[in-house]
């Protein structure tokens, strides 16, 4: 299966089928299953520069700390059981493709204790995503974040290239062949 969808890939990227592209990737062709609700831009979308709180006190750090690379950013809470349902499917997500070209950026907005998040993230064994927060929920309001969870894919330049509402199968062969695409088309590969 995984090679079938890796020759769609392919020729999707050769071909340059007609859709909503990014970076020259044609990821709206690749949406099957939970990625059905993927939101593919036809025009990349400025985001915000509100700062969200580092894990374990680190400081604060913005979107843009992030440009060079594309990012999937994932709004979630503690409290929020679709969010939770969806997290190992993110880290497994991460530890699959997470590297130079490709990040998982999870981000708990609103009331989400740091020790509960830890708790949560011990208990899954989520062992590659940040357990960053957004308390105030700056971030997520200028992000149009009114729901949750909300997961953004952010292009290189750190514009919003697509976004989802709602939980997904982040592990899925079409969640994975659309980020493969994405690095693809930026790595040349």
């Amino acid at each position: 299966m995984k090679k079938l969808v890796m020759a769609f890939v392919y020729t999707a990227l050769l071909t340059g089928a007609n859709g909503s592209f990014a970076e020259g990737a044609d990821i709206a062709s690749l949406r099957t299953g939970d990625m059905k609700k993927l939101v593919v831009h036809g025009t990349p979308e400025a985001t915000s520069n509100a700062p969200f709180e580092l894990a374990d006190d680190a400081g604060q750090a913005t979107l843009a700390d992030y440009k060079g690379k594309y990012v999937l950013v994932n709004f979630w809470a503690t409290w929020c059981a679709p969010c939770r349902k969806e997290m190992p499917e993110l880290d497994a997500l991460q530890k699959q493709l997470g590297g130079d070209d490709f990040e998982v950026l999870t981000i708990a907005t609103g009331r989400n204790s740091p020790a509960g998040i830890k708790r949560f993230f011990d208990e899954k064994n989520i062992t590659a995503l940040p357990r960053h927060q957004d308390p105030k929920q700056s971030l997520a309001a200028q992000m149009g974040v009114f729901g949750l969870p909300i997961t953004v894919i952010l292009d290189p330049e750190g514009r919003e290239i697509a976004r989802m509402r709602g939980d997904a199968d982040w592990h899925s062969d079409s969640a994975v062949a659309i980020i493969e695409a994405l690095i693809a088309s930026r790595t040349g590969s």
